[in-house]
Order: C-alpha cells, then structure tokens, then sequence
C-alpha cells in the first residue's frame, strides 16, 4: 500500500514527466481557419480540423455560454509550432482508461478495443469480450467510478481518461490531480437521441477511427430518421410513461428531453409536455396519477437477478395498480443486468426506436431485431 506521502511525491513527478495534457499557448492567428466538421444535430461539441490537429470544444451544458474544456488532439509525429489553448493529447489513443460502459461497447464497436487499457464499473460491462480480458487482467479493473482505484491508474498511466461530467461534481479532484488529460464525455448532456449518437465522430477522431464513425453514424441516422417517417403517418399517439418511483420521487420527461423526443418520434404521445425543460420534473406518486393515471403504455427500467412480474411490479406501491396501462397489461420491462440497454442504445438510438414503436404501434409492422423490453 502507497503511503499518502509517498503518493504525493509519485504524483508531483508523473505532472512533471507527463507529455500530453498541457495546455497549449494561445498565439495569434492559431485557431484561424481549419474546417469545421459537420455536425447537424449534436449541440455541445464542435470540432475543427486543422493542419496536424483537429480542435474540440465542449459546451458546458448547464452553461451554454461557457466551455467546459478544450481538446488539442495531435495527429502529427512532430509537435506543431503553434497551437491554440487547451488539453493537448496525441491522437489515435493507444492506452485509455474508460469509466462507462457506453463509451467502453462504441471503442469497441470503432475497432480500438485495445486502446482500452483500464476500465471503472467492470460488473456493469456486458461484452463478452471486453469481460474476459477484465478477467484475464489484460484490461485494468480500476474499481468505482465514484472512487477509482489510485494506485492502480497511476500503474496503468493512461493517455488519457474519458469519463462524464456532472454539475458540480468534486469526487475527481484526485484522478484530476494526476496530471493524465481527461476527456469530458458529456455526450449524454444532447436533448435528442440523434444529438447524442453524432458524438460518434468525435471518438472517431480520438481513437483513429474518423471514417468508421462517420459511416456509423450516417447509418444510424438513415435507419432513425426513416422510422420516425413511418411512426408519424399513424393517426393514433398513444400516452406513453416511463419507469416507477424511486424514492419518493417519479422523475417524468420534459418537453425537450431526450425520453420525449423518443415518445413523439415513435408516435406516442408525452403527458408531460407541459414541462418546456430539457431534462426531467420530480413528481409525488399522487401527482404521477392525476397527471398520467390514463397513460396507454408504461416501460419500466430495472436491474435484478430475477425478471421483473406483473405482480411484483404492482406491489411496489398502491398507485401502481390505478394506472391504465397497468389494467389492461400495457406493461413492458427492461432488465438493464441482463439486457445490453444502455450500452447499446445511446449510440445506436434507431435500434430502441423500433423497440418502441414494435409496441406502440404493432399495425405498422416495423420489427424489432434489438429486444429490450417485454411484457410483464
């Protein structure tokens, strides 16, 4: 065990020795010109190509007037002579420590997984892959994203973090302390599912990958766009809610959510519209009722050794029983330990949009080939 001494001398010597994530020094006429990537739908990132460097920039989102960092990434061998502000790291990354599974299943799905050097939340990882090379310790258990192993990223020394960021959020001070660049993965921050995918271009140009995320994407956006076309000749928007209390709390999608923008594109209809916010309203059980007690379909997410029941959902909490969805057994679960939902999905939205409308909407005939949610 390292000594918190110890720990400190190790740390203050790996800043020094550290190659990537300095900042560059701002010089006139440095950010000017480069090519500006296309983005159409991701709002919180822009990325410009320069001569032996590409520039991205990350839009705080819970203050779009403000930056939340700045990425130099270096494709050249030889270091350019000028070079604009920000966390300078060479790119393609060869030694990378991720914390979420998400990004973990798209740099393997971009050919790089052995560019995944180190991983937080090993027991939330469902590829098979990714799993036994955990196993046979050729990729780095670093224990809790909310409180890594320290010892064990300094052994690894990574050439970069990717984790995501939250408002206000301390619990990184030591991992930012290590000098190690950390990429500020606030893809999940876009209030559409298109928004969020279009990210993809980015870990493209991270991991060397430019031309497979950019074919990936104009995939995903075809397939997406081309069912949200078929959902909206129907006549009929069925209400739509999600998930169950926690707490006290039932956290329901505003308007501009990425949940709602789901709900419309597959034809259903939000009862929670009235909400004009990005993100999601907390509601008591009482509330959930009086506003949605009359909601048509009801997709519940959970994470359980043993498949969710009828019965043992409705027991949950005597309003569950009042909802009309669950009368008529309109109720379709998600076993997130079994099912890879949130690894797959966020990259590849089309796939829970065909989910969604197989259900919604069976008369359109639309088929589902990426099951994640059943009838209780």
């Amino acid at each position: 065990m390292i000594s918190h001494k110890t720990l400190i001398g190790v740390i203050a010597m790996v800043m020094l020795l550290l190659p990537c994530g300095c900042t560059g020094g701002a010089e006139s006429g440095a950010t000017t010109g480069g090519d500006t990537v296309p983005l159409r739908y991701a709002q919180d990132i822009e990325l410009v190509k320069h001569a032996g460097f590409t520039v991205a920039t990350v839009r705080n989102p819970w203050d779009t007037t403000a930056v939340l960092a700045s990425y130099i990434l270096i494709t050249d061998t030889v270091m350019p002579d000028r070079l604009p502000e920000g966390t300078v790291i060479r790119v393609p990354l060869k030694k990378s420590l991720v914390y979420s599974s998400v990004h973990v299943g798209l740099i393997d799905e971009l050919g790089a997984d052995s560019a995944i050097a180190g991983v937080c939340d090993a027991r939330f990882i469902n590829r098979d892959k990714i799993r036994q090379n955990i196993s046979s310790g050729a990729i780095a258990d670093c224990g809790s994203s909310m409180g890594p192993d320290i010892e064990r990223i300094l052994h690894l020394m990574p050439d970069a973090i990717l984790l995501s960021p939250y408002e206000n959020n301390t619990s990184n001070a030591k991992i930012e302390a290590l000098g190690i660049p950390i990429v500020q993965c606030a893809d999940y921050m876009e209030s559409s599912p298109l928004a969020r995918a279009e990210w993809v271009k980015f870990f493209g140009i991270l991991y060397g990958a430019d031309s497979i995320a950019d074919s990936l994407f104009r995939t995903t956006e075809a397939e997406y766009n081309n069912l949200k076309s078929k959902a909206s000749q129907t006549e009929a928007r069925p209400s739509v809610i999600f998930d169950r209390l926690y707490g006290s709390q039932w956290y329901v999608p505003g308007k501009n959510s990425t949940t709602a923008t789901y709900i419309r594109d597959a034809g259903g209809s939000n009862p929670f519209d009235g909400y004009d916010i990005v993100g999601s309203m907390p509601l008591s059980a009482e509330q959930m009722l009086h506003q949605a007690h009359d909601a048509d379909f009801w997709f519940v997410k959970y994470a359980q050794s043993q498949n969710l029941t009828l019965e043992e959902h409705l027991r949950g909490d005597k309003v569950y029983p009042q909802f009309k969805a669950a009368k008529n057994n309109n109720v379709f679960g998600c076993n997130t330990l079994d099912i890879p939902l949130y690894d797959e999905t966020p990259f590849h939205p089309q796939w829970y949009l065909a989910d969604l409308i197989s259900i919604i909407h069976p008369e359109l005939g639309i088929s589902s080939h990426h099951q994640y949610f059943k009838r209780l």
